[in-house]
């Protein structure tokens, strides 16, 4: 039976959907493993590093649903016309939201769009104007494919996107494990995140984590600058370490955090930190972000303790610690000088001084060009 539900518009306005599948609708996940599984049949895609978006249209309704339920459209308004030209009347789809500047996926101008303003929205469309990568096909007229085999919804997706055009694209897809693994190498110079496997008979499943995603990892060393407390148990246990890397001009630049901490190490953490607080600000290279007012940026770089729209309010304050400890961490993928994500922890390295902790012990991936993806437009 069809439900009617309203969607909210990108002008604020609640206008009812009837669709087989209606908004809001968590999307389907993957859960990490350690390699591209060879056994069972499965159907590999590129792993794509955006937004992941949900889109339902209904007539002239459009719907960007972001992961957390959320409205898109007036963050990204010039996708509504050619999701209009392009896609049926009733449906709905699951892809990623991605920007491609150059040759690679551009997600720091992704974040940019996440504005209050709507003129400086509206520039950036016309600056980097998004594109929609879509993946899953869940709604196609009335029929509610959620239940049929991925190997069916994706063949549906093909027929249904065979003339698209820029911004609308199909991610690509292959059964050929071979042709999975050169895409995991080829493609990460180009910013794409890595692989997923889908079993070639899996139902779609909102918010359970059923696909698989192979993912991009390397190490380094970095230098321990700072932590912040953890959020339930702020001056008894640590939450996570404040990285640094030093830069051709020997000048420590803030590139990550390192967490993820059991709860006996957040506490082992406090006790063997203690002596490198002593003093701490006295010498350290990242003073002057000590003050709040102070601390909203330092050069090109963003303040461990800096505020802005990403931290959604978030509690940044940093503690200083003397940067003379240094860690190996594991990481997937650096973008604009600081880690893609967040690294975790591997061991202390005593071996090590801080000083030789530089940007040039990374590892650097030439940029693979999104041609043969983005083939129209």
């Amino acid at each position: 039976m069809l439900r009617i539900h309203t969607c909210m518009t990108s002008h604020g306005a609640t206008t009812p959907m009837n669709l087989a599948v209606n908004p809001p609708l968590l999307p389907m996940l993957a859960k990490r493993v350690d390699s591209i599984p060879s056994e069972g049949n499965w159907i590999y895609e590129p792993k794509w590093d955006g937004f992941r978006v949900l889109v339902f249209r209904d007539g002239d309704e459009v719907l960007l649903q972001s992961r957390d339920e959320k409205s898109l459209n007036r963050y990204f308004p010039e996708m509504l016309a050619p999701l209009r030209e392009q896609l049926p009347d009733q449906c709905v789809l699951d892809g990623e939201l991605v920007i491609a500047n150059a040759g690679h996926l551009d997600f720091d101008a992704l974040q940019l769009r996440i504005h209050p303003a709507a003129s400086r929205v509206k520039l950036l469309a016309q600056q980097t104007p998004a594109s929609c990568v879509f993946f899953d096909l869940l709604c196609n007229g009335k029929h509610d494919l959620r239940t049929s085999p991925f190997s069916k919804r994706r063949a549906e997706l093909e027929s249904l996107l065979k003339f698209a055009k820029a911004p609308i694209h199909i991610t690509p897809a292959t059964k050929d494990r071979s042709v999975a693994t050169d895409w995991f190498k080829r493609f990460e110079g180009a910013g794409l995140d890595g692989v997923v496997a889908k079993p070639i008979d899996l139902p779609y499943q909102p918010d359970k984590r059923v696909m698989l995603k192979i993912k991009h990892e390397r190490d380094c060393d970095c230098v321990v600058a700072g932590f912040r407390w953890y959020k339930e148990a702020a001056g008894k246990e640590i939450g996570s370490l404040l990285l640094g890397l030093y830069n051709d001009g020997e000048v420590l630049q803030h590139v990550g955090v390192c967490a993820s901490f059991t709860a006996p190490m957040r506490r082992e953490l406090l006790q063997f930190l203690a002596p490198y607080r002593e003093d701490a600000l006295r010498n350290h290279p990242w003073k002057d972000w000590e003050s709040p007012e102070d601390s909203s940026s330092f050069g090109d770089h963003r303040m461990p303790g800096g505020k802005s729209r990403w931290s959604r309010g978030k509690d940044l304050e940093w503690e200083p610690i003397r940067p003379e400890l240094v860690i190996e961490v594991a990481y997937e993928h650096m973008q604009s000088g600081r880690f893609r994500h967040m690294a975790h922890f591997r061991r202390w390295r005593t071996d090590r001084k801080p000083k030789s902790c530089t940007f040039a012990q990374l590892e650097v991936v030439a940029p693979e060009e999104l041609k043969s993806i983005f083939k129209h437009g």
